[in-house]
């Protein structure tokens, strides 16, 4: 009879069978733990030793000015990378440090330490030119060199330099923006990366194509701003203009703006930089002194301090005293309460006594009995003083807050300030009167022309915008930007008095901003001289906004100069030339045509005549009959050549030399030096010399109208009946 298993051997296998169950307890557990919890993370292992990826570089958007011209564009350009773990020997790694540091213009140490690292992907150099790589793809297909590799991207380019710099910003090297447009509408423009996926072999080479996976990248949408190309370069010319010629030591900075809509026609900011280059300081005494400093951590901070002073929007980050500009927020505000008329009468004695303090007026003579107007016209601060006080800290500090100045105005720009003010609580007697006629209280420029706007455009205050549009990459609107209006300040009728008064300020011929005349244009406008307060030197900030047409304005233009050094302080006469400047040319090129009185007739250009081969009688009643002089040199019977020559511009009363002879003896002229004499004077010398004169500027009679400019230079020759274009600027101060 058969023997079953001992007990013994049952309590092996009993044994045997636990640990069995318990082995495979552990293993399902880790495997459970395996392809369960840490799922993700292995699988991120595997698809990282079985494929290879690559970023694809999405294209930025473009950014176009009003009329669709390029402002800011992406172009291809390449990555360069290497594969250290293809390198064959030493003598093929020496090859490729040598020839790759060359091409690319890298440190030779650097690529070889790229070369020796234990990988199969290094990015040697971003953003290379396109004929750059393309001499490294010569190089490597000419080598067999299978270990260099490229990867396509975009480089952003500004095709004007410096133009706009401030409002447009830069980008990174990994295409990010980092200031002005690019930064703030980033999320618009940067588009979405793709990626191509690569299969790998176990060798880590690549499989076939058919092993590839691309995610295509997702391009950036493209901005229309409202800047105006044509407007932002006559507004960058005279602006860098009046910065060179009074030695502005802070900067400058100028806006033209729409004041119905709050749209920006041009910003700009003198000294800049390039985008193009943003790193470079662009200031040349700046930057060598810089490189001059020996400690490198002072240089690096010295460097760092430079950069964000030229990135810097002083047009909308930087606060000052606007000084008179804001009486017309006083203004406005005390003609809509009725404490004050255009007809209201005052007395300014060259100085006003408030709680036992004496605040003087710019003229220390003072302006004796004058209405309110005159007040305006004349800049006078008793008057806005006077004004001040009766209108009260609660009343002027409400109306300073609606006119938008407490707080910042919203413009689509990075690094918006905020103003600085005296609060209502803090605002006595004293406070009062030098807020009321523009000192205490600091703010932007933008804030300050978007205040004036709404005293000006019916009593609306608007929101500055700069875009215009976003579209897509097939050109269809994705987002409009239409006019904001915040909200009703004053009264359209109390807007059109603030408007006709600031017209007075600037075409009558005692006002304080006749520097911003324009024949032919109905310019209103005032002037600002604020002091810069806690200097060791006296120090000013010398304004000027103008506006046209005065009647039903349209359009704003504002010029700050900070810190200028030269033969005046005031704005009137520092800053109003400037926007004369800017309104001549900008006004014509947007449509809105000239409207002359008949004493602006008088002075007009008239067309020259053809007299050639005329007897010089004939040719006399010619020019007579276009309101012109003649001059006849030489003894002939016909007319053999004029000065100037037929076709050409030239003032009324002008004198045009008739040749009857040939190669007649003085036919040039030597030009006289006439800066700094009175208009009749220059013209008398001009005259005298056989030359025409063009009168630009302030045209009237006033002792204090002084030459400032001609267009040839003094000593030089020319033929006589050259007409010489003569700039004249009032130089009697105000503020």
């Amino acid at each position: 009879m058969a023997r079953g298993p001992s007990k013994s051997m049952n309590r092996w296998s009993l044994i045997v069978l636990i640990f069995l169950m318990l082995g495979f307890v552990i293993l399902s557990g880790r495997l459970f733990y395996l392809q369960v919890v840490d799922h993700d993370f292995y699988q991120k292992q595997a698809i990282d030793y079985q494929t290879r990826e690559a970023t694809l570089s999405a294209k930025r958007g473009t950014i176009y000015d009003s009329n669709m011209k390029v402002l800011a564009q992406s172009a291809t350009v390449t990555t360069i990378t290497l594969s250290p773990n293809d390198i064959k020997n030493e003598e093929q790694r020496d090859l490729i440090v040598r020839e790759l540091s060359r091409i690319l213009e890298l440190d030779e140490d650097k690529v070889r330490e790229m070369s020796r690292k234990n990988t199969y992907y290094v990015e040697v150099k971003k953003q290379v030119e396109r004929t750059v790589a393309d001499e490294v793809r010569q190089f490597a297909r000419e080598n067999e060199l299978g270990c260099i590799g490229y990867v396509e991207s975009s480089k952003r380019y500004y095709p004007y330099g410096n133009f706009l710099s401030h409002v447009l910003g830069f980008t990174g090297s990994d295409n990010q923006g980092l200031a002005g447009i690019e930064a703030y509408y980033d999320k618009y423009l940067q588009g979405k990366s793709g990626r191509l996926v690569k299969a790998k072999t176990a060798k880590n080479g690549d499989m076939p194509v058919d092993y590839e996976t691309v995610y295509e990248a997702q391009d950036g949408y493209s901005l229309v701003l409202t800047v105006d190309e044509v407007v932002q370069h006559f507004l960058e010319k005279h602006l860098a203009a009046a910065v060179k010629e009074h030695s502005v030591a802070n900067r400058g900075t100028g806006i033209v703006m729409n004041v119905k809509t709050g749209e920006i026609l041009g910003m700009a900011v003198k000294d800049d930089y390039d985008p193009n280059q943003p790193f470079v300081i662009a200031d040349e005494e700046v930057r060598k002194a810089i490189e001059e400093i020996e400690d490198d951590e002072e240089r690096r901070s010295q460097l760092q301090t430079a950069q964000e002073h030229q990135w810097r929007n002083k047009a909308i980050s930087d606060t000052y005293e606007p000084g008179s500009v804001f009486k017309i927020v006083t203004a406005s505000a005390a003609l809509e309460e009725k404490v004050v008329t255009p007809d209201s009468g005052f007395v300014c004695e060259g100085s006003i006594e408030v709680v036992e303090r004496k605040i003087g007026c710019w003229r220390t003579s003072g302006h004796g009995p004058v209405s309110f107007m005159q007040g305006v016209k004349y800049s006078c601060n008793p008057v806005f003083i006077t004004v001040g006080l009766r209108l009260g800290p609660s009343l002027f500090s409400q109306y300073f807050e609606a006119f938008g100045l407490t707080e910042r105005t919203g413009i689509d720009l990075p690094g918006e300030a905020g103003s600085i003010y005296v609060s209502e609580e803090r605002m006595g007697s004293v406070e009062l009167a030098s807020c009321s006629m523009g000192q205490s209280n600091s703010v932007t420029p933008i804030q300050m022309i978007t205040a004036v706007a709404t005293a000006i455009n019916g009593g609306y205050l608007v929101q500055p915008h700069i875009v215009k549009q976003v579209l897509d990459s097939d050109g269809n609107i994705i987002e409009s930007f239409d006019t904001h209006v915040k909200r009703q300040v004053i009264s359209e009728e109390t807007s059109a008095t603030v408007s006709e008064l600031l017209f007075h300020a600037v075409n009558d011929a005692d006002g304080g901003g006749k520097n911003a005349y324009v024949r032919g244009y109905r310019i209103g406008g005032k002037s600002g001289t604020g002091e810069k307060l806690g200097k060791e030197e006296d120090l000013y900030v010398a304004s000027f906004l103008g506006f046209a047409p005065a009647d039903d304005p349209e359009i704003a233009v504002f010029i700050v100069l900070d810190e200028a050094h030269s033969y005046s302080i005031y704005g009137s006469v520092l800053a109003a030339p400037a926007v004369a400047n800017i309104m001549g040319d900008v006004l014509p090129y947007l449509g809105i045509e000239p409207q002359y009185t008949e004493e602006e007739m008088e002075g007009l250009d008239v067309t020259v005549p053809d007299t050639i081969g005329i007897s010089p009688n004939s040719a006399i009643a010619r020019l007579n009959a276009e309101n012109l002089k003649a001059r006849i040199v030489g003894e002939g019977d016909r007319v053999l050549a004029q000065v100037p020559e037929a076709g050409q511009p030239l003032p009324t009363e002008s004198t045009v030399i008739l040749y009857t002879e040939e190669n007649p003896e003085d036919i040039y002229g030597e030009v006289p030096d006439v800066q700094g004499l009175t208009i009749a004077q220059a013209n008398q010398a001009m005259t005298n010399a056989g030359f025409n004169v063009r009168l630009s500027g302030i045209t009237n009679h006033s002792q204090s109208v002084l030459c400032i400019n001609q267009s040839l230079e003094s000593g030089s020759k020319a033929l006589k009946g050259t007409v010489i274009t003569l700039e004249f600027r009032d130089s009697a101060g105000g503020e």
